[in-house]
């Protein structure tokens, strides 16, 4: 653990960092409001006019109040890691002892909202990942299928993707509809992706670990708020294209099973997503999301190797929040569930022509569960404008080959895809809109106990520094 060194992730909050304010009721509100910043409507009550009548005032909605015409905006990240550990994990005992220091952009993400009529509003998010697109060469260690295999690709290091691109229609506070290009809201980092909604220098592993990250798929969406005082709740229902099999592999789970791949989406097997929110409770947020997708054999680009037998996808996620000036807190769990995932892997493994090669076993049941926790020290000291600094500790347990499918003979699940990790670090908010972070990560493989730390295999450390943002440059 002595051997890491340094991970850079800022992240520049916007509103959020209106925590400053030493008024809770105040924080509470704020942090809200940013959260549902991601989205176009919030689905706030508009000020009524002389001639509307009680009725109308009540279901009188036109968005996000904080602008009447349009918004340009932005978030970015920064990273500088050091980590102490070879390339490949998926040979011998794991990794090995390799000191190696990485420097990369993330995300640089372009962002905005714009208001056709009181009916129609368009919304927007496109990210550069990693510096764009171009060409270069890689070196394929991630998967443990290629260990070092050289070659060059069409891209540089990173992708450009329309993350958002959506029409939402505001009905009313109870009911809204959007269509297009939509969040996938599974697990607490999907539903709430931006920088300041996590600690440390990375969004959480145990999630990205077997989920896409951030999760994006096409098709309607209808939400809203439920309720109101202490029985207050969001909830998101979704129709949109599901995952693929050609993406699913021991490694990642569903991690590369999103479509995109080609110029058009498979809609053939679409999945239905649910997510509700309880935010009755000042500071307090607590969530469940369902997704189901009856068969993502249809969604292959070579559906025929899966005719004969379906492919169900089922996720289930719960996760809670509870902030207030002096500690924030979080918590989740993720389980996943493949159906026929001996005939899948087969069948894949068979495929003389693919887009991927398919790495076997595909595990039945994966799972992650984790969380963390971060104190304001910055209240200890009586400065002229409050301070917000939080030292944190995160812990994650993820394994996507969690059980395998009890039709498998002579498989066993790889230990190696067992990860037990602690993160320590702090995030200091030098900004209302920046915040630079310092953690680091001790990685455990091949256990499942938080603090078994004598396993077969070689541990994993990495220390981070990283530098972000999020603002609105512009807005009428």
């Amino acid at each position: 653990m002595n051997r890491l060194l340094g991970c850079i992730s800022i992240s520049l909050l916007g509103t959020s960092l209106a925590a400053q304010n030493p008024d809770l009721d105040a924080l509470i509100r704020r942090i809200e409001a940013l959260e549902k910043q991601q989205t176009v409507v919030n689905v706030e009550k508009q000020p009524s006019t002389s001639q509307e009548t009680d009725s109308e005032n009540k279901n009188s909605y036109t968005g996000d109040p904080s602008f009447s015409k349009y918004r340009i905006g932005s978030y970015g990240e920064m990273l500088l890691s050091h980590k102490d550990y070879s390339y490949n994990r998926w040979s011998g005992n794991g990794t090995y002892r390799m000191d190696r220091s990485e420097i990369s952009l993330p995300r640089f993400v372009l962002s905005g909202d714009y208001k056709f009529s009181r009916w129609f509003q368009l919304g927007a998010e496109i990210e550069f990942e990693a510096g764009g697109v171009g060409t270069e060469w890689e070196q394929e260690t991630g998967s443990g299928a290629e260990n070092g295999e050289l070659e060059s690709e069409w891209e540089k290091g990173g992708e450009v993707a329309l993350e958002q691109f959506h029409i939402t229609v505001p009905f009313m506070r109870e009911l809204n509809l959007r269509m297009g290009h939509v969040i996938v809201p599974v697990g607490i980092t999907n539903a709430h992706h931006e920088p300041i909604f996590f600690f440390g220098s990375s969004r959480p592993e145990g999630e990205t670990g077997i989920l896409p990250s951030t999760w994006h798929e096409t098709g309607v969406e209808l939400f809203g708020t439920l309720g109101h005082g202490f029985a207050t709740f969001d909830y998101y229902a979704e129709l949109v294209n599901g995952v693929t099999v050609d993406g699913l592999d021991k490694y990642k789970y569903l991690g590369g099973a999103k479509q995109g791949l080609f110029e058009q989406d498979i809609f053939s097997s679409p999945a239905l997503v649910g997510r509700l929110d309880y935010k009755g409770v000042p500071g307090l947020r607590i969530g469940g999301s369902v997704y189901w997708c009856n068969d993502a054999g249809q969604n292959s680009n070579f559906p025929h190797y899966y005719s004969t037998f379906k492919v169900p996808v089922r996720i289930f996620s719960g996760d809670a929040q509870y902030m207030n000036r002096w500690v924030t807190a979080r918590a989740n769990v993720i389980h996943g569930n493949i159906g026929n995932t001996v005939k899948l892997t087969r069948s894949t493994l068979g495929r003389t022509s693919a887009a991927y090669s398919g790495n076997t076993p595909v595990a039945k049941y994966a799972v992650s569960y984790g969380g963390e926790l971060g104190v304001n020290v910055g209240n200890f000291f009586h400065t002229k404008k409050a301070l917000r600094i939080y030292p944190f500790a995160r812990y994650e347990y993820y394994n996507p080959q969690e059980k395998l499918d009890d039709g498998w003979v002579g498989e066993v699940e790889d230990p190696r895809c067992q990860v037990a990790a602690w993160t320590f670090g702090v995030n200091w908010y030098a900004l209302p809109y920046l915040v630079i972070k310092g953690d680091w990560t001790a990685r455990h493989i091949g256990t499942h106990s938080a603090f078994d730390w004598n396993t077969d295999y070689h541990s994993e450390n990495d220390f981070s520094l990283g530098v972000a943002y999020v603002a609105w440059f512009i807005k009428k």
